[in-house]
């Protein structure tokens, strides 16, 4: 493992395993009147907790409310019975705080002429604080930062996946390293009456009303260590320099706009880009019962990739997540067009616990994708669909407030005969990773 894998290993350590510390902090919480901490968001609005292990505070009866909508990334919704986001809870005076990470350690052995091995860690360090301002109105802030850019500016390999750059040249069967910022945000609920909240979003990094929750944020994802290859289809958006998102919601629907920067993330890892509100999206949400949660959304991006310069883009996504204490499924189809071509992308992918320590997931996708290829290469512009399968399987141990999971996965490709001379005719990969993370 190289020098800059080994930082990042050490700095995601320290950052997750002062928790415990903070765990320290409930100890004196021991044998009070915690009921006047209790804050129930305006109603109905889902509380910005649901979903989460809030047992970790010692003496305080929080369990899950499947009644209403699980939070996802940014301000889409998932499920209630979602549950994907178990952390540390503290209650400091009247906020109350949420601590959750990961570090994921990973060998990944891409085959075929273009593929490529390499062992690399992805992290993600969220903290999330809440409280009252009146008796109908709740403040959220949340930040989530990431020590991805220590593995270089050209990621990990992920054969057929596309999207930005590294030193000005496309990224091509890699996927590319998350920014250290991938959020600093704020929220703000205010109760309408009625059954109606009203809501406002956004920050200098957070994430539009586009697309599905983001997958690292889906449980149905929470074991697969490779991005999907339709990432810049569906939720590629979830790190966006400038949000703005107001909305409306009800126990069993929310609606909600946004105006964003459209352009993806510099090869800048390292700073917070100028924000700008240039693009829009829509989005319309669902929620029928605590099992199902159903998206639509369309939205404008302006100049949207490095890749296809001066170029404006498009999306329709449709999503629909299932979810019950052991199962989470996401299906989703998007449909992107940009310099007046039209690309389809399609993912499926679940996660089934089969017992509270052994798990097994997959994933199908389905891409269009014309990005394979650079000129003066006679493929370059020209799209090919094609297809990745992935099955895996994780083995979870406690240890505290953390579970360490060990697992791998392997996946196959279907493509056109005319990439045979590129990827092989039988590309195959695979993948071994230890996730670490605090909760679950």
């Amino acid at each position: 493992m190289t020098t800059r894998i080994s930082v990042a290993a050490l700095g995601v350590a320290a950052t997750l395993t002062a928790s415990p510390v903070l765990a320290q902090m409930q100890e004196p919480m021991q044998g009070m009147d915690h009921s006047q901490h209790q804050m129930p968001a305006p109603a109905p609005q889902a509380d910005p907790h649901a979903g989460h292990d809030m047992t970790a505070i010692d003496g305080m009866d929080m369990t899950d409310d499947a009644d209403v909508p699980a939070p996802g990334s940014g301000s889409s919704r998932l499920p209630g019975t979602e549950g994907a986001m178990h952390g540390l809870h503290l209650m400091p005076g009247d906020w109350m705080v949420m601590l959750h990470g990961y570090a994921w350690g990973t060998y990944s052995d891409q085959g075929g002429p273009r593929g490529d091995s390499k062992a690399f860690v992805t992290s993600m360090a969220m903290a999330e604080a809440s409280r009252d301002l009146s008796p109908g109105t709740r403040l959220q802030l949340r930040t989530m930062l990431s020590l991805d850019p220590l593995m270089g500016a050209r990621g990990y390999p992920n054969l057929f996946a596309t999207g930005e750059t590294a030193g000005g040249i496309p990224l091509v069967d890699r996927q590319h390293p998350h920014d250290l910022f991938m959020e600093l945000s704020a929220r703000i609920d205010t109760d309408l009456g009625g059954g109606t909240t009203a809501f406002l979003y956004g920050g200098p990094v957070a994430e539009p009303a586009l697309g599905p929750s983001a997958f690292m944020h889906r449980r149905s994802a929470k074991l697969n260590p490779e991005a999907p290859i339709t990432h810049h289809w569906f939720d590629s958006t979830h790190i966006t320099y400038g949000v703005v998102t107001a909305g409306l919601a009800g126990k069993h629907w929310q609606v909600e706009a946004s105006a964003f920067r459209g352009r993806e993330p510099d090869e800048s890892r390292w700073d917070i880009e100028t924000p700008k509100l240039d693009s829009w999206s829509v989005r319309a949400t669902w929620t029928p019962s605590p099992n199902w949660a159903a998206s639509l959304s369309h939205g404008f991006l302006k100049d949207a990739e490095a890749t296809h310069p001066g170029e404006n883009e498009t999306r329709t996504i449709g999503a629909v997540h299932y979810a019950d204490k052991r199962l989470a499924v996401t299906a989703a189809y998007s449909h992107k067009v940009h310099g007046g071509d039209a690309h389809g992308g399609f993912l499926a992918e679940a996660n089934w616990d089969v017992t509270p320590r052994h798990a097994v997931f997959g994933r199908v996708e389905v891409a269009e994708n014309e990005e394979l290829f650079s000129a003066p290469d006679p493929l370059a512009g020209r799209s090919f669909t094609v297809a990745k399968a992935t099955l895996g399987y994780g083995y979870t141990i406690p240890i505290g407030a953390f579970g360490l999971t060990l697992g791998g996965s392997a996946s196959l490709y279907a493509k056109p005969a005319a990439l045979d001379a590129a990827y092989g005719r039988n590309p195959k990969s695979f993948t071994l990773f230890a996730k670490l993370a605090l909760g679950n």
